[in-house]
């Protein structure tokens, strides 16, 4: 139907109702509840051992319609970025253009792992523009593609740093210091490459405490990992002091780049004294996140780390004719490109070049925006937080912020006001984190999001700000399913369909 809605009154002007299928009392059946049908298996023909082979396998019997039907039901009944906007602070989730999947799509973009140099020359052409891209935007001399998401890459950094201190006789450097507000990923890399952590408390601004930071450095810290801007959004003014102190103690300056969409053309981690980084592609780049599909990390390093890099790498082949290239990307007879081995590599931590088809939609993304459209992109980013936060009724304690801000819900319960949110038909912002903001709803509206979509995220903010315990606490009423037990299905999930039946043999039975 279309043409004008009824004109809306009170909390309607952004009411919204999640779609609901119900069948037999229970909502959209999945595909083995419904018509099954048992095939026969002749086990003769199999090549497994008799206790993994079934005699027979029930599958669905449905009608393409039925199944069309099926999958269409099921995204009506969740929410994702393509239903509307996604502001989770931190987490970046924001809109992929789909030019960008039609490109990893190409027949073209398939490429099998153990194809020879010489026969994928395009295809090391691409990721050695890649790795320029990166370097460029980052400040970084070098880049591996290979991590396959951003906390692969952290670990990739930290390994990097270990490997880095080893080869100067450094190996006494134990401590990684992370300020409070950094991401948990941030902590558990430290501890999971073999380092203490030391916490590092923010000062009155939000920012690190450079007395702080002073007490905490000595002939044991390996490395200083921070976010600029950080959790709060807020720029680093200190940063190059910052980057003196750790590296007058002999430490390395790790750039945790989930927030670099802030300084896209506009500033540099390299230039502002970090030696190695990790890029978020997904976050940075418009590649999937989460749950979207596979991820990428990528890692660059000033020249002093890069004979540490993951083996192998891509670089320009020596070309002893000297050609002047063609078509199929070679010089003469010659490859264009190789791969070869750092002198002091650290291994290879990911098959052949990482997740080929992620950093494919990254380059894509890159190229189409070039160096003014990455620049505007960064502005759109801090100018559309800004906006936003403006325009709603809760208290933004720390600023001025760039990319994504963290409000207070004050006296309200900040996951009571995200469940309610959900009815107004927007995702929340993250809840409770970080801690040094009570109550906190974390906010990023990234920079694909339009005037009328903040406006509309603003109105929600706004209806919940003005709305009692009782209503928030009954929340979301609008939505397909209600308030979850979420302690009950983090601690005993259905892992299978079958686990909901009580006759099933599968694990669980009725316990879940």
């Amino acid at each position: 139907m279309t043409g004008d809605a009824p004109e809306p009154t009170g909390d309607d002007r952004v009411r919204y109702d999640q779609a609901r299928y119900v069948e037999d009392g229970q909502y959209e059946p999945l595909l083995s509840e419904k018509d099954l049908t048992r095939v026969e298996i002749d086990e003769s023909d199999s090549p497994l051992p008799d206790d993994l082979t079934r005699e027979s396998v029930e599958l669905p019997n449905l009608s393409e319609p039925e199944l069309a039907r099926h999958y269409t039901r099921l995204s009506q009944m969740i929410y994702g970025i393509d239903s509307g906007p996604y502001p989770l602070g931190s987490c970046t989730m924001k809109y992929n253009p789909k030019f960008t999947e039609d490109v990893a799509a190409l027949p073209s973009a398939s490429v099998h792992p153990d194809r020879s140099e010489r026969s994928v020359q395009g295809t090391l052409e691409l990721l050695h523009r890649l790795q320029e891209f990166l370097g460029r935007i980052g400040g970084m001399d070098a880049v591996t593609l290979q991590p396959p998401a951003g906390a692969a890459g952290e670990f990739v950094g930290i390994r990097i740093a270990s490997a880095y201190h080893e080869h100067n006789d450094e190996s006494h450097r134990d401590e990684v210091i992370i300020p409070e507000s950094a991401h948990g990923t941030n902590f558990a890399t430290a501890a999971l490459g073999g380092y203490d952590v030391v916490s590092l408390p923010s000062d009155d601004d939000g920012r690190v405490d450079l007395e702080a930071l002073e007490a905490a450095l000595s002939e044991n810290t390996a490395a200083l990992m921070l976010t600029n801007p950080n959790t709060l959004g807020l720029f680093e003014r200190d940063i190059t002091e910052i980057a003196e102190m750790v590296h007058e103690a002999g430490g390395l300056l790790y750039y945790d780049g989930a927030n670099l969409n802030a300084l896209l053309g506009r500033a540099r981690p390299g230039d502002m004294g970090f030696d190695v980084m990790h890029y978020n592609v997904h976050k940075t780049f418009a590649t999937p996140h989460g749950g979207g599909g596979p991820g990428a990390g990528p890692v660059g390093v000033v020249e002093e780390l890069t004979p540490f890099l993951p083996a192998p790498r891509v670089r320009e082949a020596v070309d002893s004719r000297g050609g002047d290239g063609n078509e199929n990307g070679s010089r003469g007879d010659e490859p264009a490109y190789e791969l070869f081995d750092p002198e002091h590599t650290i291994g290879t931590v990911h098959g052949y070049q990482g997740n080929w088809l992620v950093l494919v939609k990254a380059f894509a993304y890159i190229a189409r925006l070039g160096d003014g459209g990455l620049e505007d992109a960064s502005a759109k980013a801090v100018l559309n937080a800004n906006y936003l936060a403006s325009r709603i009724d809760y208290d933004v304690p720390y600023e001025p912020f760039h990319h994504e801000f963290v409000a207070s819900a004050g006296e309200q319960d900040a996951a009571d006001v995200a469940k309610r949110m959900l009815d107004y038909g927007v995702h929340p912002p993250t809840t409770k984190w970080p801690e040094i903001v009570p109550e906190a709803l974390m906010t990023e509206p990234t920079e694909v999001e339009s005037k009328a979509t903040l406006d509309r995220l603003a109105a929600a903010f706004d209806a919940v700000a003005g709305e009692g315990d009782e209503t928030l606490e009954a929340a979301p009423e609008r939505t397909t399913a209600r308030r979850i037990d979420q302690t009950s299905a983090a601690r005993n999930p259905s892992l299978s369909w079958q686990a909901l039946d009580p006759d099933s043999d599968a694990d669980g039975g009725d316990e879940n």
